[in-house]
């Protein structure tokens, strides 16, 4: 288990480095200069090259992200930001946690109605509740979030005045106020996460249920509930949570277009005004944190395997 916990770590490691380098080079190939932008159209040249020097944006490509990945690598600093000079680790810290307890939420929220729906729609497997289940989740699948919090929206807070508009509140500040202007967003980032866990679910028991152990089991006289829930539910879980484990990062992703909509002050947002104001350094360092949380979602993924299924801990042995 050691040995694939660190081949595993090795892996992730190697992925954190080339997704540093391709948005390092990426970002370095958008249009327009970030000095400019920082000073204005009414900047000398002179304070245009003076600025690019202070900030280190002459130096060669290779010398900036060497300074940028050590400075990561052994002091966790990120720079600071071209548009601003503000730490880039501060503005990250700062907006994360806002980030997180919009997008967790929406994953627990999404496993809570999407794996009960998946299953019953299995067990109903061509009954009507499985029709209607059915046509559900496609629905939430086939129509974009935005449009969903848009439509919400118009009704929930002009017709019922039953949301905010918009804002935040964090909720160790007032947890009243967070539920009051958090639920809304939570809904619609757990929309998808919902609706893909309902469909991998029902899927994977429906495969598991035509497996021989279960003919074996329901010949053997055990209740209809004893087979799906002692035998056929647990093996078919390891998809799920396969699909799980790749929601977290989707989300945090996904966190750009909840956040414009409803002006929440996240890492969304700020990677959003990042890439219009070309911040090289806030982009890099935002999409970098996303890579971390895809890859470490992943590696608890890998983790949770063994726990499922026992096959699984001692062939990585």
């Amino acid at each position: 288990m050691i040995r694939y916990l660190a081949k595993r770590l090795g892996i992730a490691s190697f992925l954190i480095l080339v997704v540093s380098i391709l948005v390092f080079v990426l970002m370095r190939g958008l249009p327009g200069d970030p000095a400019l932008i920082a000073l204005g159209d009414s900047a000398s040249a002179d304070a245009i090259e003076a600025y690019r020097n202070r900030m280190g944006l002459n130096d060669p490509l290779i010398l900036q992200y060497l300074r940028w990945i050590s400075g990561i690598v052994l002091q966790w600093n990120f720079g600071k930001s071209v548009l601003n000079e503000q730490n880039v680790s501060a503005m990250i810290s700062q907006r994360l946690p806002t980030t997180l307890t919009i997008g967790i939420p929406s994953i627990v929220l999404g496993i809570i109605l999407g794996l009960p729906i998946g299953i019953v729609s299995a067990i109903t497997r061509g009954r009507w509740i499985d029709q209607i289940l059915t046509f559900v989740v496609n629905a939430f699948l086939g129509t974009p979030r935005f449009l969903v919090a848009i439509f919400g929206v118009f009704i929930l807070a002009f017709k019922f005045r039953l949301i905010p508009l918009q804002g935040y509140t964090a909720p160790w500040v007032d947890f009243a106020a967070y539920l009051h202007k958090a639920i809304w967003p939570i809904f619609i980032n757990s929309i998808y996460v919902f609706a893909v866990l309902a469909r991998y679910m029902r899927s994977s028991l429906l495969e598991v249920m035509t497996q021989d152990y279960i003919r074996t089991a329901r010949a053997n006289g055990l209740s209809e509930s004893r087979v799906i829930f002692r035998h056929a539910l647990k093996n078919s879980l390891i998809p799920v949570v396969t699909i799980i484990g790749l929601q977290m990062p989707q989300i945090i992703a996904g966190a750009v277009i909840i956040e414009s909509i409803f002006n929440i002050p996240g890492v969304g947002q700020l990677v959003l005004n990042g890439i219009l104001n070309r911040d090289y350094l806030v982009v890099q360092a935002a999409t970098l944190v996303i890579a971390l949380v895809t890859i470490m979602s992943n590696l608890l993924v890998d983790m949770s395997y063994a726990l499922i299924d026992p096959r699984i801990k001692r062939l990585s042995r």
